[in-house]
């Protein structure tokens, strides 16, 4: 039997407000149509319009009528939880719940409601259903009508090029999070939760005229008991730098960690080794120890051919299109032990689909302490069920992980801290541009943290980038626990260069500028956006301790910024030092730092070229 559940027959409306009162969400149900439909306000104005809820079930399209619904199940959320790791050291999370609960004629769900929040960031809501008999999703028919006039940025794909567009000019299925400009002073984000065991939404355009965008899953979902689909968010802001320091949303969203331990889960810097060798292992290992850095990655062709499916993930057999070798990799763990560095191993989806549960207890026996899951497969419930699994079974091994490629984080880390980080942005292996990193900024990072495999040396920095002092910025503005600071560099001491995609044939350089990657952190104890706009500039400070860390990116336009200092202590002086780009004229050297003592009523000013930047490292005295 087949049916859609779309909405409900009682005339009233209920309401649903933040706890501070900013937004609002009301729940409609239409007599006529038997439908039910959702508003949602900010700070009095409607951001978005009537718009559908619903599921569709089963083989064909008939209707699933509803009989009835009851409003109730209130309950009040107001609390604080402290993250292992995080963009800041505690988390607000205060909310109002609402479960709608609607019956029907149909026996498929024993019981079938939408659990509703507000936030003081914003609203969500979830499907969730106690099924009778097994149950199979064919759509969601869940809405967005937004204002005409809306502008938006997005993607159609988790690491391709993020465009502005008017939203009648959508013609793909965009990814999510997806940020709407609704005017000068009123942004909008859609974005999704606690994906866990259900398929990826993306946001296609239904209606250009309304303009109305709606749900495109990306398989069909099957369930054979209770079922919770993921979150559906809607965040709102005066600027688009708010919704994105309001991102701890997301987490909220999520389950609480079960984990009993989690002392062996490290947030820290990595250096990628690049040759395959035992003697770049121990180069990597050296250079990680003497700058401060915590992790060392062997990537793809370790273990051979990673597309091959012959390849053993079990075995050390080193990719001869990749390097020479020779790779002794226990003698570079037991090596890195010593000097207290972790090292972790990538493996392709292909050896992790059929090795899983034979290379987990495997490499904790080696002594690695991570891997990265690379070319995963997205989108399915299949395959998002799957991937979740293989984090959690990690975690049984005390192996954290990093997610490679399309995947985009829904928030999950908090469920499963040792997920520590993944791709799903167009990070430096795309060569982007600071106008197209300063998209990702405002659009992709509201989801959480991305491995941008962050470069310095390679020439790639000069030749397509912006600036050294922008790649700095960057490891201060695009959050990451597992910050790659050295993707295509490599120290003295490896050999000379051994093939493979994006290998630097120069060596990292021991100038005075790595005295910045040496100090700066990858979690913090907090994060502000002090302004921006998406693909034109950013200024972003973050705290660890008592020291601040400052950067500041800017796109296409020379640029005058006019920096307050006032998240700093007041009665306290601080020594800041400045990196800052030299004249193209000269090549002595990419970084000048400059000192100077500074306090909460100092003021940077600073004219700033084109794609450049600059970072600033701000400590108490």
């Amino acid at each position: 039997m087949a049916s859609a559940f779309t909405h409900c027959s009682q005339p009233n409306s209920t309401f649903l407000n933040s706890p501070d009162g900013r937004f609002k969400i009301s729940i409609t149900p239409d007599h006529e149509s038997r439908s039910l439909f959702y508003e949602v306000y900010f700070e009095g104005r409607k951001i978005v319009d009537k718009s559908g809820l619903g599921l569709q079930v089963g083989e064909s399209q008939e209707t699933l009528k509803i009989e009835s619904v009851i409003y109730g199940h209130r309950t009040s959320v107001d609390t604080l939880w402290h993250p292992i790791y995080g963009e800041r050291s505690i988390y607000p999370d205060r909310f109002e719940q609402m479960e709608i609960e609607c019956f029907t004629s149909n026996e498929t769900f024993a019981k079938l409601s939408i659990l509703v929040r507000a936030y003081d960031e914003g609203v969500a809501f979830r499907y969730q259903a106690t099924n009778n008999d097994s149950v199979e999703i064919i759509r969601e028919l869940t809405e967005f009508k937004l204002p005409v006039g809306t502008d938006i940025w997005s993607s159609t794909r988790a690491q391709g090029p993020i465009n502005k567009l008017a939203i009648g000019d959508l013609d793909e299925a965009m990814e999510r999070p997806l940020l709407a400009q609704l005017d000068d002073s009123l942004f909008l984000a859609i974005g999704e939760a606690a994906l866990v065991d259900f398929a990826r939404m993306k946001l296609i355009l239904k209606d250009a005229s309304s303009p109305t965008l709606s749900v495109e899953l990306g398989s069909e979902v099957a369930f054979n008991g209770p079922f919770q689909g993921p979150w559906r968010f809607i965040m709102a802001g005066k600027s688009a730098g708010a919704i994105l320091e309001n991102n701890y949303l997301i987490l909220n969203l999520n389950n609480s960690s079960d984990f009993s331990d989690t002392d062996w889960i490290k947030p820290g810097k990595v250096i990628r080794e690049v040759t395959l060798t035992t003697q770049g292992g121990l180069a990597c290992v050296d250079f990680a120890a003497r700058h401060n850095l915590q992790f060392v990655e062997f990537d793809a062709g370790w273990y051979g051919p990673e597309y091959d499916e012959q390849s053993d993930a079990t075995m050390v057999s080193v990719d001869p299109e990749r390097s020479k070798g020779p790779l002794d990799l226990q003698k570079v763990v037991t090596y890195a032990e010593s000097k207290n560095i972790g090292i972790i191993l990538y493996v392709n989806r292909r050896a992790l689909e059929k090795q899983l549960d034979q290379i987990l207890p495997l490499y904790q026996a080696w002594g690695i302490k991570g891997i990265k899951y690379g070319f995963v497969n997205v989108g399915s419930q299949k395959w998002t069920t799957w991937l979740h699994e293989a984090v959690a079974k990690a975690a049984d091994h005390q192996l954290m992980i990093d997610i490679h490629d399309e995947y985009r984080p829904t928030g999950v880390s908090r469920t499963y801290p040792n997920l520590m980080t993944q791709e799903g942005v167009r990070g430096d292996e795309e060569s982007p541009t600071n106008a197209m990193v300063l998209n990702t900024l405002f659009t992709r990072m509201i989801a959480g943290a991305a491995d941008h495999t962050n470069c310095y040396f390679a020439e790639r920095v000069d030749e397509k980038m912006g600036s050294h002092a922008s790649q700095m910025a960057k490891a201060i503005c695009i959050y990451s626990p597992w910050q790659f600071v050295f993707w295509y560099d490599r120290p003295v001491g490896s050999p000379s260069k051994m093939g493979g995609a994006g290998q630097n044939q120069n060596f990292i350089s021991e100038i005075p500028e790595l005295s910045f990657y040496d100090q700066i952190p990858t979690v913090w104890d907090d994060s502000r956006v002090m302004s921006g706009y998406p693909g034109e500039y950013a200024v972003i400070a973050r705290q660890s301790g008592t020291t601040w860390f400052l950067g500041a990116l800017n796109g296409e336009n020379l640029r005058s910024f006019s920096i307050p200092l006032h998240f700093l202590d007041e009665d306290a002086s601080y020594e800041m030092i400045l990196y800052e780009d030299v004249p193209q004229d000269s090549y002595d050297l990419n970084i000048k730092l400059d000192t100077m003592e500074v306090n909460s009523q100092s003021l940077i000013e600073k004219v700033i070229d084109s794609q450049s930047g600059f970072a600033a490292i701000i400590q108490r005295l």
